[in-house]
């Protein structure tokens, strides 16, 4: 199975960076912009999408899949891998600030589902202190 090529889906190395495209970017899209295709975007492949491909989507390649190529993944290329080749580009932005703002707008299932896959450094209590 190869990761699938999605027409006009933009992503980016999931990061700690707030230059143009960066995870933590509130510029057009970047992990915490809220315009089209943005990582806080509701809108097809938006980072808050649960439609398919969607961050909050939990079918196969979306943020919230433990399927090969899926956010909650540990298979190479997913995001939970630890592997240095074929790495895990996201329409969400980092890890710890995706949980913040999911739990801060209310979605607690999803963040109950990230935490249960995630290391324990990652978790926004433990990273930002």
């Amino acid at each position: 199975m190869t990761r699938p090529v999605i027409p006009n889906l933009r992503t980016w190395p999931r990061n700690l960076s707030t230059s143009q495209g960066g995870g933590l970017s509130t510029s057009q899209g970047g992990g915490m912009s809220t315009s089209q295709y943005g990582g806080m975007s509701t809108s097809q492949y938006g980072g808050m999408s649960t439609s398919q491909y969607g961050g909050m989507s939990t079918s196969q390649y979306g943020g919230l899949s433990t399927s090969q190529y899926g956010g909650l993944s540990t298979l190479e290329g997913g995001g939970m891998s630890t592997s240095s080749s074929n790495v895990y580009r996201s329409n969400i932005p980092s890890w710890p600030v995706f949980l913040r703002e999911l739990e801060a707008r209310g979605y607690h299932a999803q963040a109950r589902l990230i935490r249960q896959h995630l290391p324990e450094f990652l978790c926004p209590e433990n990273f930002f202190r």
